[in-house]
């Protein structure tokens, strides 16, 4: 257990003496500053550790003319997508003692541009942009004032850094899953045609399914919207269409599990009959299901992290990343493509 001074409050000085190092090493060595070495780093972190050091937020921010805060500015206002990607960039920010303030605009421009003087006038150090979908938005401009990435969402330039999940190798993923699992008459459930997630969804299974020597079953993709609801129709219209399918490959587990549920209700056996994959690794619904369902997991803590990783880089006067990182999704198995 941490030795803590017996009474007033642990100074730097109290530091220094104990790791035998001068003050302004120590400030280098708590900051994340300076040419130090390893080991010196070392003994006054531990020094800090075991005297009970808490720093001065207030002087550390005066003497750096940093906030060490970073700004959140969302559209997702149920945080569907928001607070697992807030989890991995929580895990990077602590790090470096920085704290978030969440704003949520509900994809309203007026209501966005409020939220961007508020964070300016609270002096944040950089800000990433999010949301609940990957299209394409505007820039907020290469003279902003202070580090700014985007993730999930995609700025509309490439001079900045926007960190996206991968749909289109998760798709290929999805439906190579299906092909290795036996089924050669795969469907394909997507969302509205105007959403980029629909559009990288279906290249991605279009690929993987041409890589197979196999076509679509209908040979197009049924869209419809991000539901259950639509699941359930799509699983009908499947079904009534007299064509032959053994997998369906659906853009999101909310879709997925409407699927499975009609299919079921229409006497399909999910996965003896049809094996079903789905995309979101959404636990409260995926695990649900009945199935629970097999599906792409976007891996949002790891693109948040990368996200917080790549800002505090640009805020420590690092060449600031741009264009397109894209984060690895990868696959779920569940029951619902998993015979026995």
């Amino acid at each position: 257990m941490a030795q803590r001074k017996a009474r007033g409050v642990v100074t730097v000085a109290d530091v220094a003496e104990h790791a035998g190092v001068s003050p302004g090493t120590v400030s280098k060595a708590l900051n994340g500053r300076g040419q130090l070495k390893s080991e010196t780093r070392q003994r006054v972190l531990a020094s800090a550790e075991k005297l009970g050091f808490a720093p001065n937020l207030l002087a550390r921010s005066l003497l750096s003319g940093r906030t060490y805060t970073v700004g959140v500015l969302t559209t997702d206002s149920v945080g569907r997508f928001t607070i697992p990607l807030l989890t991995g960039a929580e895990d990077a920010l602590g790090a470096g003692q920085m704290s978030m303030l969440l704003c949520e605009s509900r994809g309203d421009a007026i209501r966005e541009q409020h939220y961007l003087r508020v964070l300016m006038a609270r002096r944040v150090d950089g800000i990433i942009i999010t949301g609940r979908s990957s299209n394409v938005r505007p820039s907020l401009g290469q003279d902003f004032p202070i580090p700014v990435v985007y993730a999930l969402c995609q700025s509309d330039s490439m001079e900045d850094l926007s960190v996206l999940h991968d749909d289109e190798k998760g798709a290929e993923m999805a439906v190579n899953h299906l092909v290795e699992t036996g089924r050669s008459r795969i469907a394909h459930v997507s969302g509205p045609p105007r959403h980029a997630a629909t559009q990288n969804r279906s290249r991605g299974a279009a690929t993987a399914l041409a890589a197979a020597g196999l076509s679509l079953v209908l040979g197009e993709p049924l869209h419809g919207e991000w539901s259950e609801a639509w699941g359930r129709e799509a699983a009908q219209r499947l079904m009534r269409s007299g064509e032959r399918f053994n997998g369906v490959f659906c853009a999101s587990d909310q879709i997925a599990r409407g699927v499975a549920d009609g299919l079921r209700e229409g006497g399909v056996a999910v996965p003896e009959d049809v094996g079903i994959v789905g995309v979101d690794n959404w636990l409260p619904m995926a695990e649900a299901s009945r199935p629970p369902l097999t599906t792409i997991d976007l891996n949002l803590a790891e693109l948040g992290h990368i996200a917080a990783t790549r800002l505090l880089s640009a805020i420590e006067g690092k060449d600031a990343a741009s264009g397109i990182e894209r984060v690895p999704a990868f696959l779920v198995k569940r029951r619902s493509t998993e015979i026995g």
